[in-house]
């Protein structure tokens, strides 16, 4: 057996983590090169009247910060747009629900039959168990407006 001493390897003590950052500012330069900085993290000065990245330190011209802003703007108003657009959806859906829900309650009477809105006839169970004829929503809405529309 030999008396040298053991040497540890580095590799059993696990890996070493660069923050290449870190290297880039030990060099005198900046933390993220200025060409793939998207300018998230703008400071607005009022004193020197400038705009600068913190990321990487370099100074914005004011069409480049307002151009970041209105990108960050118009992804709020399409965020509130969709977010409109779900709640008519929903709307929409449970309007549908109430009316199946209110047939379905005076059907369950098995003494009052609902009527028709148009032409006051009732509307039996029977009359939909084989199926309905179908139109056009649009063309039906745009129908009652024409007919609201003219005295």
């Amino acid at each position: 057996m030999s008396d040298a001493p053991i040497e540890p390897q580095e590799y059993l003590y696990g890996v070493k983590v660069v923050d290449i950052g870190d290297i880039r500012v030990a060099r005198g330069m900046t933390r993220r090169p200025h060409s793939t900085c998207a300018h998230r993290q703008q400071v607005y000065d009022d004193k020197e009247r400038r705009i600068w990245c913190k990321d990487c330190e370099t100074e914005l011209e004011p069409f480049d910060a307002y151009m970041c802003l209105v990108g960050v703007m118009d992804g709020h108003i399409k965020n509130l747009k969709r977010r409109e657009q779900q709640v008519k959806d929903a709307e929409e859906h449970s309007a549908r629900s109430r009316a199946v829900k209110v047939l379905d309650q005076v059907w369950r009477s098995h003494q009052m039959a609902p009527l028709c809105p148009h032409c006051d006839t009732a509307i039996l169970p029977e009359d939909v168990a084989g199926g309905v004829t179908t139109a056009s929503k649009s063309l039906v809405i745009a129908a009652r407006k024409r007919k609201w529309k003219k005295p």
